[in-house]
């Protein structure tokens, strides 16, 4: 058995732009897993193996590697940044240890690194902070590690101090050694001196190295009792300190350097293995029953407990369909037979592999603490558990948030048709923010995602990866109706043929309900008038209609139904006529309720330079945008507001010609709200319009 306490799995996460896929690709470089570095801005890293990557410069999909450092193994796995892919990086953070949170020297706290962090903190992983591109001009270690503490809340421990800035910065200071490390100029990682701290700085390392044993003895309550008594504390114990503070999230150990110019990076590396933690030392991962409620057991990271493992990433390449999985408990052999929880089908296990980005390695074996990918999986989907047949058990539950954008695409053939079909399958099992439907009435394909680009990647890829000739429509916004007044009304539903007859009778209220309930439905029957057994064929009539709304045929949010009385036949009653009876209260009560159009709101969070600021903040308005904050700091204001997603397409070229290309923003999907008449009014004709034009 290996030795799990030389296991780290660990991610990188960021916003985009911040130098993840660089850090990740030097690591790879100190670590000897490649010889020769890609370059992002070339479009021929590692790990961005994708083609749309390339071009883009930009992670979309997570990527697994393994790599060894100092005779431990490291499973990275680098994550996208941009907040249409954010659901990427919450599922590697369900798989992952500890984490490195990376930060631009320039740019500093920005929007979409925000939402990460926020993300980390809910999976309460440990970090470390690396402030990365300090060669760049304006980069500022000490102002961003502030913007840490202001914007993120998190308390960074610095461990490093930059020597020189920006053109000028040559290396660090290891605050806890009092060494200088200084890189020449050759770019590569091996060239460095270790020297004594230079004159200039000797009272700022003294200065930042008693700030760092303060808090680094707080941990430990017998070290801080001799450090108060004037003892000086031995490096061991400093950092068994820091190590225990990292692992409760007390502090985020932080570090300096330009991963590009490759300098800084083994102190990371080193960090990783002194601080992190190991696959024993993390929470375990609770287990629920089939509805998602803890139980109160744990999958225990042990090779003698029964196998647990999570299914977080499904990617399809040449190979054929790979499996990525966490293996939480117990131990996996190439022939095992495992059981889906989700589906209750068991599953055999023929090839497991090791991935190294776009290369593989198979395995015959694995355990606990291991990330690896299966081959060729029939009926797994991201966030199902892999367990032991003999013991089921459900890991948490993974929950992915609903899609607020839609396009319509025709193939441009009959040749493409079926290719569509098949590239559409494989894509809705990789990313599970990703739906696919088909127009009833028109017979289009739909399909819905997170925002513009998701969806602009994901028409590439059909055309690109699939060869599919597609016809893509405009842009839709998931619309959804809703009531804005309660209503008492009855419905009789009587049928008579020969025979037995069908009859139903319900007396019901109809009121809107609290936000964000969906369909809620209660009965306050009493005395026998309508028997408990039809209850449920009530609620289903009902909940049934919920997909079609009364204004525009949108499906129907927040409605609570309330069945008063009612009346039955001993003979002619049966569930199906109560269920008709409901269908038909539904369409009868909706249209007098007072329907109403709601619309997806967006949190907006748009960064600008100050000289930028009212026009963005004048444009935002014209966008029915409602201004909730501005915050400034060094390099410019970010202004958060919440904007009607039908208003924000096409925001981003409109921003750049604003603020001449340096304004940033992102947004996430925050509610529902009720739409102004004259927006309602447009919505709906153009809805008609198109429903007449398909049923010609």
């Amino acid at each position: 058995m290996t030795d799990l306490s030389l296991y780290r799995n660990i991610g990188i996460f960021a916003h985009v732009d911040a130098g993840k896929t660089t850090t990740t690709e030097r690591i790879l470089k100190l670590t000897g897993k490649i010889h020769k570095i890609g370059e992002v801005h070339e479009g021929e890293s590692t790990t961005d193996f994708m083609e749309q990557e390339a071009e883009r410069g930009i992670t979309i999909q997570s990527a697994a590697v393994s790599c060894f450092w100092k005779g431990h193994r490291f499973n990275v796995i680098d994550t996208p940044g941009h907040v249409d892919f954010t659901v990427e990086v919450y599922r590697s953070l369900k798989v992952l240890d500890g984490g490195i949170g990376v930060f631009c020297g320039s740019g500093g706290v920005e929007p979409q690194s925000e939402t990460n962090w926020r993300y980390a903190n809910d999976s309460k992983v440990s970090r470390l902070i690396f402030v990365n591109k300090l060669d760049r001009i304006g980069a500022d270690f000490i102002r961003v590690t502030d913007q840490v503490t202001k914007v993120l809340g998190a308390k960074p421990l610095i461990m490093t101090l930059p020597i020189g800035r920006e053109d000028t910065f040559k290396g660090v200071v290891d605050l806890l050694s009092r060494k200088a490390y200084i890189w020449d100029e050759t770019g590569q990682p091996e060239n460095y001196t270790i020297e004594d701290v230079p004159a200039d700085m000797v009272d700022d390392v003294e200065m930042y190295r008693e700030q760092l044993i303060e808090n680094a003895v707080e941990m430990d309550d017998d070290v801080m009792m001799a450090y108060m008594e004037g003892e000086q504390p031995s490096d061991d114990d400093i950092k068994r300190c820091i190590r225990k503070g990292t692992l409760e999230l007390a502090f985020f150990p932080t570090y300096c350097g330009s991963a590009f110019k490759n300098k800084g990076m083994q102190l990371l590396l080193d960090a990783v293995v002194d601080y992190l933690p190991t696959p024993t030392e993390v929470n375990p991962q609770p287990l629920t029953d089939e509805e998602g409620n803890p139980n109160g057991k744990y999958a225990i990271v042990a090779d003698d407990e029964p196998f647990r493992a999570l299914a977080f990433k499904i990617m399809d390449d040449r190979f054929g369909a790979l499996t990525f999985v966490r293996i939480y408990s117990g131990k996996l052999n190439k022939g095992d037979t495992v059981l889906n929880s989700f589906t209750g089908k068991s599953e055999r296990v023929g090839r497991m592999v090791e991935m190294q980005a776009d290369e593989r390695n198979e395995l015959s074996f694995a355990q606990a603490g291991d990330i690896i990918a299966i081959v060729g999986m029939k009926n797994v989907q991201t966030g199902h558990t892999l367990c032991d047949v003999k013991h089921p058990c459900t890991l948490e539950a993974m929950v992915f948030p609903e899609p607020v954008i839609s396009i319509s695409v025709t193939p441009k053939d009959k040749g493409s048709t079926e290719k569509m079909g098949i590239a559409i399958g494989k894509m809705v099992a990789e990313d599970p923010t990703f739906r696919v439907e088909t127009d009833i009435d028109s017979g289009e394909t739909i399909l819905r995602g997170m925002g513009e680009l998701h969806l602009d990647i994901k028409v590439d890829i059909l055309r690109r990866t699939y060869g599919v000739d597609l016809v893509v429509g405009q842009p839709q916004v998931a619309y959804r109706e809703t009531i804005s007044m309660p209503i008492e009304d009855s419905y009789t539903h009587k049928k008579q043929s020969g025979g037995s007859g069908q009859y139903g009778k319900i007396d019901y209220k109809i009121k809107p309900g609290e936000a964000n309930t969906g369909f809620t439905f209660k009965s306050s029957v009493v005395g026998g008038n309508v028997p408990k057994e039809f209850f449920p064929a009530i609620e289903k009539g009902f909940r049934s209609m919920m997909g079609i709304g009364p204004l525009a045929g949108f499906p129907v949010l927040d409605v609570e139904v309330e069945l008063v009385d009612g009346g039955y036949h001993a003979v002619d009653s049966s569930a199906i006529a109560f269920e008709i009876a409901a269908k038909g209260a539904f369409r009868q009560s909706m249209p007098k309720a007072g329907p109403q159009l709601l619309e997806p709101i967006m949190k907006v969070d748009v960064y600008s330079p100050e000289d930028h600021v009212g026009d963005v903040i004048g444009d935002l308005n014209r966008r029915r945008g409602m201004i909730s904050g501005q915050e400034p700091n060094t390099t410019g204001v970010r202004i958060k507001s919440d904007v009607p997603l039908s208003e924000m397409f096409g925001y981003i070229s409109t921003l750049r010609t604003m603020t001449s290309g340096r304004g940033q923003f992102s947004m996430e999907f925050s509610h529902y709200s009720a739409c102004p008449m004259n927006v309602s009014e447009a919505v709906i004709a153009k809805e008609k319009e198109k429903k007449a034009a398909a049923a010609k």
